[in-house]
């Protein structure tokens, strides 16, 4: 699966811009769940496109639009489209239903 860096530059541009689902994902280098999360999610079978990652200490603009008060945070976006935050453990089955499920909410504009 793919995964890409985004940026306080180029995310919105590049979210709104790619087909299919992404898997947004704030991380921080300080954090032991998002080492974690960066070593294991990649390897994970998820209904997904694509992972990207966002350095939250490097990305305060996105962190605040995103309203990301814990890491690590995900959130997803289908065509351009947010389908808000996951609240699910990261083990592949549940984060899997989580995505399932974000996906039969009315859609939003990106944050």
């Amino acid at each position: 699966m793919p995964d890409l860096e985004l940026t306080d530059f180029d995310a919105d541009h590049r979210l709104l811009a790619m087909a299919g689902s992404t898997l947004l994902i704030f991380v921080s280098a300080g954090c032991a769940g998002c080492r974690w999360a960066r070593r294991e999610l990649p390897g994970m079978d998820l209904p997904v496109d694509r992972l990207c990652w966002v350095d939250a200490g490097e990305n305060g603009g996105l962190v605040q639009r995103y309203e990301v008060f814990r890491l690590p945070s995900l959130f997803l976006v289908r065509d351009g489209q947010y389908f808000g935050a996951l609240s699910s453990a990261l083990l592949a089955t549940e984060l899997s239903a989580a995505i399932r499920q974000a996906l039969e909410r009315e859609p939003e504009e990106l944050p």
